[in-house]
């Protein structure tokens, strides 16, 4: 019997007590009647919609302000709060869930696309339990069905509240963080090694890819130069339920994220492709994402597929351009593609990228180039082999061990 078991045998042996979160507590908003202009120059932390997102336990090393008036009604986030994003494009992806773990003295505030849970009796749960308990498979299945929507869903606070949690004893919480902590850790330190490994291959693609603007070994050609074709997509009114649960591939912005693609999150109907802007592309574009979060990523079709109006589509002309040398000279060039958006979301005008310029070397040096580049891309990207594999096992590890360690017996369900 492990220590878990133990203290379960000890503490809880008829199980646990679970409650709904409304018995919990309530839910707030982030923050209201904000604008742009807001967001320059501003006097208070916030946390952004990625923050929650992203982490687990909130990123306390916050850089991102807003302006906030003395008299302004503005909920602001406290230790132990649980945070939630409120939308996403997938049901899969919406109420992702992230705990203040850390006592800080500054006031923080949530961005208006995320809300937060507060607790009426912190004493209850450790903030680390949470963080934990909120991204396990029997509450992420609870929270994916209060998610509604076609094309964007949106988490329902009145289903939210239904949401039931256990609530085990605290030495049995902290046991458990321990043993969590310490998978956490480990991950953190291959992940470490797998980005120090990143930019020995950022070295040498920069390298490779670092050629005199006015030499004679490579002509400079704009992107419209080499492609055959440039195209956007479009998406399907999301009111015509026939457009969509179809079997033609559509892509969305998010999933272009330096990857081959081989499938897609959503398919639509030949009704949803000949009533909107959708278009079939052929495999092996190019493919930047224009707006959102993944703005100036890249990716590449392997298959046929139709797009949204958010991906800038570029079919390669082969006798003068390798495509797989564009998508690695669109890879280093990351940050400059990037800087070319405007807005709040950094959005790519599409006929920035037909400008946008590239070194184009003899076929033979690009084949070469690539050759290279495919290797370091395959030992720092490939989640079939090296340190991504590696990573990969022990998160399915962590996970594996994560739900089981999160189940817990009803006491209402012995009882009765």
């Amino acid at each position: 019997m492990n220590k878990i078991e133990k203290l379960i045998a000890e503490l809880c042996p008829q199980g646990v007590e679970f409650k709904t979160l409304c018995e919990l507590g309530g839910f707030y908003g982030g923050l209201t009647g904000k604008n742009k202009n807001d967001f320059s120059d501003g006097n208070a932390k916030f946390i952004t919609y990625m923050n929650v997102f992203s982490n687990i336990a909130i990123d306390t090393d916050i850089k991102d302000f807003v302006k906030v008036g003395e008299n302004e009604n503005q909920k602001n986030v406290e230790f132990g709060d649980v945070l939630f994003t409120g939308s996403s494009e997938t049901a899969e992806e919406c109420g992702m869930s992230s705990v203040l773990t850390k006592q800080i003295e500054e006031t923080l505030y949530l961005n208006s696309f995320c809300f937060g849970f507060r607790l009426n009796d912190k004493s209850l749960f450790l903030s680390d339990f949470l963080k934990y308990l909120f991204r396990s498979e029997d509450l992420r299945k609870q929270i994916v069905q209060t998610a509604s929507g076609v094309t964007r869903f949106n988490v329902s606070k009145k289903r939210m509240e239904k949401v039931l949690v256990p609530i085990p004893p605290l030495p049995i919480q902290q046991a458990i963080v321990n043993i969590l902590d310490k998978f956490t850790e480990l991950e953190a330190e291959l992940e470490a090694e797998l980005e120090a490994r990143k930019k020995q291959y950022e070295h040498y693609r920069s390298k490779l890819l670092t050629f005199n603007a006015n030499g004679d070994y490579c002509k400079w050609l704009t992107i419209n130069e080499i492609c055959k074709n440039i195209t956007s997509g479009g998406t399907p009114l999301t009111s015509k339920k026939e457009y969509y649960n179809g079997n033609i591939p559509w892509l969305r912005t998010q999933e272009v994220d330096w990857i081959d693609i081989y499938d897609t999150g959503i398919k639509i109907t030949d009704e949803g492709v000949n009533n909107s802007s959708a278009k079939w592309i052929p495999a092996n574009c190019v493919i930047v994402a224009m707006y959102g979060a993944t703005a100036a990523k890249v990716g590449i079709n392997k298959i046929p597929l139709t797009t949204n109006q958010a991906c800038c589509n570029l079919d390669i002309d082969e006798t003068q351009t390798n495509y797989r040398y564009v998508f690695h000279w669109l890879c280093k060039e990351y940050e400059h593609l990037k800087s070319l958006g405007e807005g709040i979301q950094h959005n790519i005008n599409g006929q920035k990228i037909r400008k946008f310029k590239i070194p184009i070397p003899p076929l033979e040096e690009q084949a070469r180039i690539v050759a290279i580049l495919d290797k370091f891309d395959s030992l720092v990207n490939d989640i079939n082999e090296g340190l991504p594999a590696e990573i990969t096992m022990r998160r399915q590890q962590y996970e594996y061990y994560r739900n089981k360690l999160l189940t817990f017996k009803s006491l209402k369900n012995i009882i009765n």
